[in-house]
């Protein structure tokens, strides 16, 4: 498990809710008619995200949320290549990965044996900036997207500021928002609804939220203790200490683990975790000579639903509000990441007027279909873990066992398809292919990293329009920053391997690192029309 999204667990209350960090409510505007460009509600990790995106573009920012602390507690705790590379473009991808705990091998276990039935590696492809998971609690996550917000004077944080109403216009919104004191009015040209799995937004706007709501309890025991134990991902069917159901264990920062373990659907939720019930499931994991504090104790149930769509005239969803997933395979808080990196450069270049509004109808097509993936994947995660018929549970047990010796049956094994980068082959700011291409990364797929004379290729792409070429030799169109792969003499090898780019290729790479085109034999006026494809300027 690693992401909290689709997770029914914490309650409304903010008086429930365990604190990790005070912030204090953000005192009341000078006026009570007050205006944004981009009002976020939301401060967790998405939309914190969200506001660091827009607010190092230049646009004034404001975020609104409900509490006025960041909480403490069971959320998400596994963070992706794809999250991790898009925290170094927010500036804060150092500090987060040098406190999390790196891994990229997974082991599956079955029954009582030693040996695990498969293993995989989440970073096939070597030679990257970074690995292909951290473990970290959101709490830290949350805590340095707020520190690099709050030094941002583009940014308004506005903690212990609830949306409670909110009316849409042609050309923007208007939303009462309540403090301690009194309440006030914000008008903002855009919204972006990051505010989590129970959307108040979504409620004002009366809007559906259709999915599947899985009937199964799981039980998160964070727990503290001392050891050597490997830095990996290990999931069991049907081990000796939890028969007939599945466990989980992780490493996270501070010698704190998560452990996890199927209780099924009939079960007393209340009693289920009261620390004599947790802990006799700890124990039988861990050993009976193992001491361990408690950390945080739940129990959850999950489901997989999203929006029809993201986009509502001047209101947009991201992250949980828009979609939710089981939390097998790490696609919840991962997936809202991925949101806000799609929507953020479409949305700068709307509010500059560099590109019609029509851009960010392709932020609701590429995150629906990123949501639908993840979906599909979870979805496919959660039935081959929790079968619910004789058959089902017969073909996942010949599986397992097929799998410990024949290499063909192992792909077939799901413990949860680890998130990675999703594609989008048909988006609309595609580029098809015009030449044949042996290798490379094709158009609609995220840019491969490599490394790059002491530095990191994706670093160095950044945040912009780039042509990632190999001897380019014609004027640079307008619009486009120019990385020539022949001024790179110790690496330009493996980026012609990696990308295929021989002598005279190039790349159209987007703001989020997205391969909009590619060419064998390309010219300005080709590159031209693609940008002008990408950025919503021609069909």
């Amino acid at each position: 498990m690693g992401a909290a999204a689709g997770l029914e667990q914490v309650v409304g209350n903010a008086a429930d809710i365990p604190v990790w960090r005070e912030i204090g409510e953000t005192p009341h505007p000078a006026t009570d008619r007050d205006h944004a460009t981009v009002a976020i509600v939301g401060g967790g990790p998405v939309g914190l995200s969200m506001a660091l995106e827009l607010g190092r573009r230049g646009h004034r920012v404001v975020v609104l949320n409900r509490l006025d602390f960041i909480s403490a507690g069971s959320k998400a705790i596994c963070f992706a290549k794809r999250t991790l590379d898009i925290f170094d473009r927010l500036g804060v991808g150092d500090g987060i990965v040098d406190k999390g705990v790196i891994w990229n091998v997974g082991k599956v276990f079955r029954g009582d044996r030693d040996e695990p039935v498969y293993q995989f590696d989440m970073l096939p492809v070597k030679q990257q900036k970074r690995p292909g998971f951290i473990n970290i609690q959101q709490y830290h996550v949350e805590e340095q997207l707020y520190d690099a917000s709050a030094g941002m004077d583009t940014i308004d944080l506005r903690f212990g500021h609830e949306v409670i109403s909110l009316e849409t216009g042609e050309s923007g919104v208007s939303l009462t928002v309540r403090t301690s004191g009194d309440e006030y009015r914000i008008d903002a040209d855009w919204v972006i609804a990051c505010d989590g799995s129970r959307s108040p937004v979504r409620s004002m706007l009366g809007l559906d939220f259709d999915g599947r709501i899985f009937e199964d309890n799981f039980l998160i025991a964070d727990v503290k203790m001392e050891g050597e134990r490997p830095p990996e991902r290990w999931f069991w069917f049907d081990p000796p200490f939890n028969p007939g159901q599945s466990a989980l264990m992780h490493k996270q920062p501070d010698n704190v683990w998560r452990l996890d373990f199927q209780l099924g659907w009939d079960i007393d939720r209340e009693a289920a975790v009261t620390p004599e019930n947790v802990e006799r499931y700890v124990r039988a994991m861990l050993g009976p000579e193992v001491e361990f504090e408690r950390e945080w104790y739940s129990l959850y149930t999950f489901q997989c639903r999203r929006m029809e769509h993201f986009l509502h005239g001047r209101v947009i969803f991201a992250g949980d509000s828009a979609h939710l997933v089981s939390p097998f395979g790490a696609r919840g808080c991962n997936g809202g990441i991925a949101d806000i990196d799609n929507l953020g450069w479409k949305l700068d270049l709307v509010l500059r007027g560099e590109a019609p509004e029509w851009l960010l109808e392709t932020y609701d097509y590429e995150a629906v279909v990123t949501a639908d993936e993840n979906i599909r994947h979870s979805t496919r995660s959660t039935d081959f873990m929790t079968p619910k018929s004789a058959a089902s549970r017969a073909l996942r047990d010949a599986v397992l066992e097929l799998a410990r010796d024949h290499p063909f049956a192992r792909p077939f094994v799901n413990s949860g398809r680890l998130s990675t980068a999703v594609s989008y082959p048909s988006s609309p700011l595609n580029t098809p292919d015009v030449d044949t291409w042996e290798r490379g990364v094709p158009p609609g797929s995220p840019a491969l990293d490599a490394p790059l004379d002491g530095g990191w290729l994706l670093d160095r792409l950044g945040d912009r329009f780039v042509l990632l070429a190999n001897c380019w030799t014609d004027p640079v169109p307008t619009g486009v920053e120019l990385l020539d792969v022949a001024d790179y003499f110790s690496a330009r090898p493996l980026l012609a391997d990696r990308y295929g780019l021989t002598e005279g290729a190039a790349y159209l790479v987007r703001p989020d690192q997205y391969v909009a085109a590619r060419w064998l034999s390309p010219t300005p006026d080709r590159v031209s029309q693609a940008l002008r494809r990408a950025t919503g300027l021609q069909p």
